[in-house]
């Protein structure tokens, strides 16, 4: 049996995690305000018990998902590098281990947001027929030489 990839994501992703999960949890933060006003200046005191349960569901959500997420998250995720095949494991609560042979890469890009690309990092995107594996929030240098190292795997691959 295989063991577990050896490779980790810097450390410096829990940081975007959990800057990407706070904008997340302000916009859903939204929900409870816009109930607020609706209820007071439509409504007239309609349910008024259901502004501070919406108020606290939001609050135990954005602790859970800022707070404990990205670190477990940043735990679970592993990834290696082989000749023939790209090893990918990745989940929190269903942990996924997933093999792409390189055969089957058809490209490999490299993407950008604003916050990664204040953080100077990039997500490296595999793209085989079936669907897009990524691996999120290495270095932008890192991700540039992983980015090259696949693609040259592949073409070898479609040479032979």
């Amino acid at each position: 049996m295989r063991g577990q990839p050896q490779l980790r994501l810097p450390r410096k992703a829990i940081n975007v995690w959990r800057l990407q999960h706070a904008i997340d949890t302000l916009l859903l933060a939204l929900v409870p305000i816009g109930y607020y006003f609706a209820q007071r200046y439509i409504f007239l005191s309609f349910y008024d018990w259901l502004t501070w349960w919406l108020a606290g569901a939001v609050v135990i959500y954005g602790i859970v998902r800022i707070g404990i997420w990205p670190l477990v998250q940043w735990r679970r995720f592993r990834y290696e590098i082989f000749d023939d095949e790209i090893d990918i494991q990745q989940g929190v609560l269903v942990v996924r281990r997933t093999l792409v042979p390189m055969v089957r890469v058809q490209h490999v890009d490299t993407e950008q947001g604003p916050i990664l690309r204040r953080y100077k990092m990039a997500t490296v995107s595999i793209t085989t027929a079936a669907t897009t594996h990524r691996i999120p929030t290495l270095f932008l240098i890192d991700a540039d030489s992983l980015r090259d190292q696949i693609s040259k795997l592949a073409a070898v691959h479609e040479d032979e």
